[in-house]
């Protein structure tokens, strides 16, 4: 197999949730393989300093602040990246939010919240780049950032109702919109991380602690800064031509462990 498959010279990519963590981390796998990346999120100072990041490892990227758990902000910022970038082939929703707190006590305004962001914004921006760039001309790549908390329950430490909900929910959405929208050429999958040391994650993993949550998964690891990129480049590139309306977990094998 010629390595060929997984260049993406030419190609554009645009990440929501990019300036740090996972997002930062498949836009630098994007990046490395060719293509032109456009990262965004609601802080400029981080943007900014991710997109030196970018550029000092011979990637071109460049960044666009938006909100993207908000209509008007989304759409500015598909109207935004067409305008710079020309065409979007590349679409990566990894902008999201969690909420930890008992099921019956979550406070109202933070499951709307968690909502808005992890389910209405990926259908929203998703929506907007299909119908202005990737119809158009009959091809494109979604790729949806879930998770495996969308793929079952939690352990009774782990109280996120509200996100658990949300990637359900991105799981059948990627499902859906492969099944609509392959007939114009667009492959939608997802990837469904497991732990990953993160802003997001920072406090449950302090109070439980690394090494007892490593030990839960077969390979007895979280996930480190490298362990996305490949699953990234597999579903944007030529080499997942093939592949849609799938779920990848990234997760060490914690998913298939029975009970996990």
């Amino acid at each position: 197999m010629s390595l060929s498959l997984f260049d993406l010279t030419g190609q554009t990519a645009l990440i929501t949730g990019g300036s740090r963590g996972l997002g930062l981390q498949m836009a630098q796998a994007l990046g490395s393989a060719g293509a032109r990346i456009m990262l965004s999120s609601r802080k400029a100072a981080d943007l900014a300093q991710a997109t030196e990041q970018l550029r000092a490892s011979g990637i071109d990227a460049d960044w666009i602040a938006a909100d993207a758990g908000d209509p008007d902000s989304i759409a500015q910022l598909v109207a935004e990246s067409l305008r710079r970038l020309g065409h979007i082939d590349i679409l990566i929703n990894n902008a999201g939010a969690s909420w930890g707190a008992a099921a019956s006590e979550h406070p109202l305004s933070a499951w709307d919240k968690v909502m808005d962001l992890n389910v209405r914004g990926y259908f929203l921006l998703a929506q907007a780049v299909a119908r202005d760039s990737m119809i158009p001309r009959r091809q494109g790549r979604i790729i949806n950032v879930a998770s495996i908390a969308g793929l079952g329950g939690n352990p009774p430490w782990m109280e996120t109702i509200a996100y658990n909900t949300s990637k359900g929910a991105v799981v059948n959405f990627t499902r859906a919109l492969a099944c609509e929208w392959g007939q114009f050429g667009i492959n939608v999958n997802a990837l469904a991380p497991g732990f990953f040391p993160s802003k997001m994650s920072q406090g449950l993993i302090e109070r439980v602690g690394s090494d007892a949550m490593a030990k839960q998964a077969p390979l007895q690891r979280l996930g480190d800064e490298q362990d996305l990129m490949g699953a990234t480049l597999l579903f944007a590139s030529a080499a997942g031509k093939h592949i849609t309306g799938q779920i990848l977990a990234v997760d060490g094998g914690l998913s298939a462990v029975v009970g996990a």
